[in-house]
């Protein structure tokens, strides 16, 4: 195997990247809907980390995806992007808690 040759990691590494942002962004659009039956207010906190955290999810993929492609053997993932997304994870569950 040469060193350019990954296999099918980086469409698998993408394609569980992109399951994640869409079942995210599936989250985030059910944290909007239950946002605007309760009349915005604070339940728009829990919204803004989710969309926050989509977006980041869908960028950190692409990144990740784009490094296992290359010729090259892929780096690992950053650790800033990695602790970024994680922290979104985090925020939104404890605004999701808080806001109930």
């Amino acid at each position: 195997m040469s060193s350019g040759d990954h296999g099918a990691q980086a469409e698998r590494t993408g394609l569980a990247w992109r399951r994640t942002a869409l079942a995210a962004t599936a989250c985030t659009l059910l944290l909007l809907h239950t946002a605007a039956r309760r009349g915005w207010g604070a339940t728009v906190v829990p919204v803004a980390f989710a969309g926050a955290m989509v977006i980041t999810l869908v960028a950190v993929g692409a990144i990740r995806e784009r490094a296992l492609r290359g010729p090259e053997t892929p780096k690992p993932l950053h650790p800033i992007l990695a602790v970024t997304t994680s922290a979104l994870v985090v925020a939104t569950a404890v605004a999701l808690v808080a806001v109930r």
